[in-house]
C-alpha cells in the first residue's frame, strides 16, 4: 500500500506534543501518521464518526468545548462555503504558529483554497498525489480566516441552513414534489428518515392527526439546523443513521428523500438501504413514502418487501413512490 499525501507530508513533521486537530476525515481516510492517543477528531456525519469512534479515536461531531491544539489537520469538504468554515474553524483551534495542514481532491477545490489562504498567509508548497495535494500554513497570530467562518443561509421563509448542508441554498425538488403528494392522512406515529434541515418535517407537522414525528439525520449539522426549523414539540430529533436506527414502537407512515451519493458518484445502495431499513420499522399495514431521482432503481427493491408499490406523483426529473402492506421482514 502506497503512502498517503497525509503520511508523506506529515512524516517527522508533527509537534513533540500536544493535540492534532482533525476536521472531517472519513472512515476510509489513512490517519496512521498521527499518534492516536493525541488526535481529537471532529466529523459530524453519524457514520463516519461512529466508526473512527470505535477505533479508539476521540472523535466530537464539533469543535464546541475543545481545548487548543498543537496542530490541525483538514480534510477539504465540497462545499466551498463549508470548507473555508472548516478552515477558519480550525485555526482558530490552533495554538498561534501551530501548524495547519489542508488535504483535497482536485475537484472538490484545493487548488482554489490553497491561491486564496496563500493570498492570507504564507503556505508550503504543495504535495499533488492520487488526484488531489496537501499543504500546510502556520496559524497567524491574527484572525485573518474569521471572516470565512459560515453563516446562517434562508433557503425559504422561516428555515436557515448552513454551507455544507443538502440543498443549502433552495428547498430541493424532490422534496417539494413529495409534500405535494403525501396526503391528508398519514398516521400517528410517522418518521422523516434523513430529515436534513427540516422542510419537509415541517409540512408532514401540518397534519393535526400526527402523534409524534421523528427526525432522523446523520449530519449533525443539518440536525442542528432542523432543531431550529421545526419547533413543533411532536418533534423529535435524531442524530443517526437511519438504515441502523431503531424507534421505540413500529411507524404508520415513514417519508423519506433518501441521499443517493456521499461523493460526486450516485451510490444506489444508499436508497435500497433506505427502504430494507424503512421495511423493517413500519408496522404491517403502514406506509412508505419515497421521492428518488426518476433514473434510479428502487422499484425492484420496493416489491420485495411491499405487498403494493405504485408511482404517485413526480416530474420529468423525480418520481414520488408510495408502498404499503410490508411482505418481507428482516430486522
Amino acid at each position: 500500500m502506497s503512502a498517503s499525501r497525509l503520511t508523506i507530508a506529515l512524516d517527522g513533521a508533527l509537534p513533540a506534543s500536544g493535540d492534532i486537530l482533525v476536521v472531517g476525515a472519513r472512515s476510509g481516510d489513512d490517519l496512521s501518521v498521527l499518534p492516536r492517543e493525541r488526535v481529537r477528531i471532529v466529523q459530524g456525519f453519524r457514520p463516519d464518526h461512529d466508526a473512527w469512534e470505535a477505533r479508539g479515536y476521540r472523535t466530537t461531531p464539533d469543535c464546541g468545548g475543545l481545548p487548543e491544539a498543537a496542530a490541525a489537520v483538514v480534510f477539504l469538504p465540497r462545499a466551498r462555503g463549508a470548507a473555508r468554515d472548516a478552515v477558519a474553524m480550525a485555526a482558530a483551534h490552533v495554538m498561534p504558529g501551530g501548524p495547519v495542514w489542508i488535504d483535497g481532491q482536485k475537484t472538490d477545490g484545493i487548488d482554489t483554497m490553497l491561491k486564496d489562504i496563500r493570498a492570507r498567509a504564507p503556505a508550503s508548497p504543495p504535495i499533488a498525489k492520487a488526484h488531489g495535494k496537501i499543504f500546510g500554513f502556520d496559524r497567524p497570530a491574527d484572525e485573518v480566516f474569521a471572516d470565512w467562518r459560515a453563516s446562517d443561509l434562508s433557503p425559504a421563509r422561516g428555515f436557515v441552513t448552513r454551507p455544507g448542508v443538502f440543498s443549502a441554498e433552495a428547498v430541493d425538488r424532490g422534496s417539494a414534489l413529495l409534500a405535494a403528494t403525501l396526503p391528508a392522512r398519514l398516521g400517528r406515529r410517522v418518521a422523516d428518515f434523513g430529515a436534513g434541515w427540516g422542510w419537509l418535517s415541517a409540512q408532514i407537522l401540518a397534519r393535526a392527526e400526527i402523534e409524534t414525528l421523528d427526525l432522523i439525520e446523520a449530519d449533525h449539522l443539518a440536525l442542528a439546523c432542523a432543531r431550529r426549523n421545526v419547533t413543533d414539540p411532536r418533534a423529535a430529533f435524531h442524530w443517526a443513521d437511519a438504515t441502523n436506527f431503531r424507534p421505540a414502537a413500529l411507524y404508520d407512515a415513514i417519508v423519506t428523500n433518501p441521499p443517493f451519493h456521499t461523493g460526486r458518484a450516485a451510490e444506489p445502495a444508499l436508497g435500497l438501504a433506505f427502504i430494507a431499513a424503512a421495511a423493517d420499522r413500519l408496522a404491517p399495514s403502514a406506509t412508505l413514502w419515497l421521492v428518488a431521482n426518476r433514473h434510479l432503481p428502487y422499484e425492484g427493491a420496493l416489491s420485495q418487501r411491499f405487498r403494493e408499490v405504485e408511482e404517485v406523483g413526480g416530474d420529468n426529473g423525480f418520481k414520488v413512490l408510495r408502498a404499503a402492506r410490508v411482505s418481507r421482514r428482516l430486522g
